[in-house]
């Protein structure tokens, strides 16, 4: 996993905007104003990419992978982290990242919504 490849990834959804934030040291995606992914480094340094998911899909995921941890300084029901050096395949990882980023876009007012298609 290269982060150059998420980062692409994530800004090619539709109404993808990106920012850093300085205090935490990482890339933030937002759709509508709202972060669907952060990439960024745990406590050790280690790269990950902490994604908003399913409650139920989430403990499923981290039962399976010991790649895929509760979000780092997240919700641990909402959110988890994928290390950069898991074993998770490009397709379930982009998987992963499309299902935070319809998980936020669902949330965002019939009007944001409607601005983001018309784009």
């Amino acid at each position: 996993m290269v982060k150059e490849k998420l980062h692409s990834y994530c800004l090619n959804l539709l109404g993808t905007t990106h920012d850093y934030q300085e205090d935490w040291q990482a890339d933030r995606y937002l759709v509508g104003g709202k972060m669907f992914a952060l990439i960024g480094t745990d406590s050790k340094k280690k790269p990950i990419i902490t994604l908003k998911c399913e409650p139920n899909y989430a403990q499923e995921l981290r039962e399976n992978d010991e790649g895929i941890i509760p979000g780092y300084y997240m919700n641990k029901t909402h959110w988890n982290s994928i290390y950069f050096d898991s074993n998770l395949s490009n397709e379930l990882l982009e998987h992963l990242i499309l299902h935070s980023y319809n998980l936020v876009f669902e949330k965002l007012t019939k009007k944001v919504q409607k601005q983001i298609m018309s784009k």
